[in-house]
C-alpha cells in the first residue's frame, strides 16, 4: 500500500463539525486491531452501559453522565432530562439578563466576571474564555487557588471596579477549601469596598449543599445546579463551564451542538471512530501501560489552556494505582506541553535528539486569524504560513526519529470546533481506561492529598494552641513535635517556618544547627 493510500486509511474527517485527525503517523501495525478486537468490543459495550446510565463509579455509587449534558434526550430518565434542559434555559436567560444590563450590580451595570472555582471548576471555563475570547462579553477573571499573592493579583485587576463584577462561585459542597478561602477573601474585597458581596454573586453547587445553604440564606442573585453524576473534569458543559461562557459571550448552543455532534460519531462502532482511534494509538504508544508520555502541542495561542485542561481529564483519569480487579498495576498517561511554536525553542531539542519516552499529539487550525493576513517576507509568507511550516516541519523531523503522531485540524476556531474537540478526548479517555481495566471516573489519589492535606492543618493548630499555652517559652522542634504526638519533627519544622513568615506573634531562635532552633510566643 503506497503512502497516500494508508494516509487515506487512517485519516478520519467530518466536514459538517470542521475537524480532521491523521493517525497515519501512529504506524499501526496491521495485526494490532485483530489482536485489540476483545478490548474494542468491551470498551464500546462498556461506554453504552455508562451513557444508559449504569453505576461506574464504584467509589461513591454514581452514575457518570457527562454526555448527557450536551444531549438530553440520552439521559436514563425524565428528571435528569429536566434537569439538564432547565439548567440550560436558565443560563440563557440570566446570562440575556446581564448582558443586556437588567441584572446589574451595586455599581452599576456588570462588565466583569470573577469565577471562583478549582480543578475542573476553573479549568473548564478558563479554556472557553481564554479559548473564544471576541472582545463581545464581559471581561473573565479566575480565582483557582488558595495562594494569597494570587488572589490579590485578581483583587488588583478588579479594584474599583468590583460594583460591576458579577462572581460565580463553583463548588460542589462548598466545603471544599481552596473555592471556599477565595470566596471569604473576595467577599472581605466587596466589604471593603463598600459593597454588599451577595448582592453580587452567584452560586453553582448542588442541592442543599453548603454553599446553595448559604446562597439562600444570604440572598444570592442566583443559584445553579450541579449534580453529582457529573465529575469536576467533565463538568465544562454544566454551568460550572456554560454559564462564564454566555456571559462571556460564547455561544453555548454551538459550543454543546459540536460536542454533541463528535459524540454521535464516536459512538459508533466504525474503523475511523476517532476517540476509538486516539484511544488505541495511545495503547499502541505505551504499550498499554503508560510507558511513554503524551506531547501535546497546539499551534494556537488560544489553545495554550488545552494542554493543561488535558492534564486533567486524562490523569487524573487514567492515573491510578489498583485495576478494578484490585490489582495493583500503577496506571497512567503523563501529559505536558506549551504551544507551537514555542516549544521548537524549548522542548523540541530533547524531543528530536534525546530521550524517546514520548508520543506526539499535535493541533492546528486552519483559519489562521478572522481579518486579511500581510506579507512578512519578500515572497509574500505570512505568519500563518510560517506557523504552519513549523507546525509541519516539527512533526516530519520527529517522524524521522520514530516519533508516534497523532496530528489533530480543526477548520477554524470556534465554540461548535471546540466542543467537539473536548469530546473526542473525553471518549478516547473512557475508551483507554476500559482498555487498561482502570475505573477512569475515580479520584481516590486527590481524596488522599486532601486527607493529607487537612491533617497538616490540624497539627497546625495544635502548635499554635501550644505556643500559647507557652507564651514567653522558646521550644525546639523535637519538643514540640513530641507535645502534639506527631513522629514527624521534619514536617513539624516546615509548618514552624511557614508560621515565621506569616504571624508577626510566632518568632524563632535561631541557631547554626538546626536542630538547635527554637519557636516561641511573646
Amino acid at each position: 500500500m503506497d503512502q497516500w493510500q494508508n494516509f487515506e486509511k487512517y485519516f478520519f474527517r467530518d466536514s459538517e463539525l470542521g475537524i480532521s485527525v491523521d493517525f497515519n503517523g501512529v504506524g499501526f501495525p496491521e495485526e494490532f486491531f485483530s489482536a485489540m478486537a476483545g478490548k474494542i468490543s468491551t470498551a464500546y459495550r462498556e461506554m453504552a452501559a455508562l451513557e444508559a446510565g449504569a453505576i461506574v463509579n464504584g467509589d461513591e455509587n454514581r452514575m457518570v453522565g457527562h454526555y448527557w449534558l450536551r444531549n438530553s434526550t440520552i439521559a436514563p430518565s425524565g428528571e435528569i432530562r429536566d434537569q439538564i434542559d432547565g439548567s440550560i434555559e436558565k443560563i440563557l436567560q440570566f446570562s440575556a439578563g446581564v448582558r443586556c444590563g437588567r441584572i446589574i450590580g451595586q455599581g452599576g451595570r456588570f462588565e466583569n466576571v470573577l469565577c471562583i472555582g478549582i480543578g475542573g471548576s476553573a479549568l473548564g471555563p478558563q479554556l472557553l474564555c481564554e479559548s473564544l475570547c471576541n472582545g463581545d462579553g464581559m471581561d473573565c477573571f479566575f480565582m483557582d487557588n488558595t495562594d494569597p499573592d494570587g488572589i490579590d493579583i485578581i483583587l488588583g485587576k478588579l479594584a474599583g471596579k468590583l460594583g460591576k463584577t458579577i462572581v460565580i462561585v463553583a463548588s460542589k459542597s462548598g466545603s471544599t477549601p481552596e473555592p471556599c478561602n477565595a470566596m471569604i477573601e473576595a467577599m472581605a474585597a466587596y466589604g471593603e469596598s463598600g459593597y454588599t458581596f451577595q448582592r453580587h454573586a452567584v452560586a453553582v453547587t448542588c442541592e442543599n449543599s453548603q454553599l446553595d445553604r448559604q446562597a439562600v440564606e444570604e440572598g444570592w442573585l442566583e443559584r445553579f445546579a450541579m449534580w453529582e453524576w457529573v465529575g469536576g473534569r467533565n463538568s465544562v458543559f454544566s454551568a460550572v463551564g456554560l454559564l462564564p461562557a454566555a456571559l462571556h459571550g460564547i455561544s453555548i448552543e454551538s459550543l454543546i451542538g459540536g460536542a454533541r455532534r463528535m459524540d454521535e460519531l464516536t459512538r459508533m462502532v466504525s474503523a475511523k471512530n476517532p476517540s476509538m482511534m486516539m484511544a488505541l494509538a495511545w495503547y499502541l504508544a505505551t504499550s498499554g501501560t503508560g510507558s511513554r508520555d503524551m506531547v501535546v502541542i497546539p499551534y494556537k495561542d488560544r489553545l495554550l489552556r488545552f494542554t493543561r485542561y488535558l492534564q486533567q481529564i486524562v490523569m487524573e483519569s487514567l492515573g491510578k494505582e489498583s485495576d478494578r480487579a484490585g490489582n495493583i498495576v500503577h496506571q497512567g498517561l503523563t501529559v505536558y506541553g506549551n504551544k507551537g511554536s514555542t516549544d521548537q525553542h524549548s522542548l523540541v531539542q530533547q524531543l528530536r535528539d534525546g530521550l524517546q519516552n514520548f508520543f506526539l499529539t499535535v493541533i492546528d487550525v486552519l483559519k489562521s486569524r478572522d481579518s486579511d493576513s500581510i506579507g512578512v517576507d519578500a515572497d509574500g509568507m505570512t505568519s500563518g504560513d510560517y506557523l504552519n511550516g513549523f507546525a509541519l516541519g516539527t512533526m516530519g523531523a520527529l517522524a524521522e526519529n520514530g516519533t508516534k503522531i497523532i496530528h489533530i485540524s480543526l477548520d477554524k476556531l470556534s465554540a461548535r470546533e471546540l466542543g467537539g474537540l473536548i469530546a473526542v478526548f473525553e471518549r478516547a479517555v473512557g475508551f483507554y481506561g476500559s482498555m487498561v481495566g482502570i475505573n477512569a471516573y475515580n479520584q481516590p489519589g486527590v481524596e488522599a492529598g486532601k486527607k493529607a492535606a487537612t491533617e497538616i492543618l490540624r497539627m497546625q493548630r495544635s502548635m499554635v494552641k501550644l505556643l500559647r499555652k507557652n507564651a514567653g517559652q522558646y521550644l525546639s522542634v523535637q519538643a514540640i513535635a513530641d507535645s502534639i504526638g506527631t513522629e514527624s519533627p521534619t514536617t513539624v519544622f516546615k509548618i514552624l517556618e511557614h508560621m515565621c513568615a506569616n504571624d508577626k506573634a510566632i518568632r524563632k531562635m535561631d541557631a547554626k544547627n538546626v536542630v538547635a532552633i527554637t519557636y516561641g510566643i511573646e
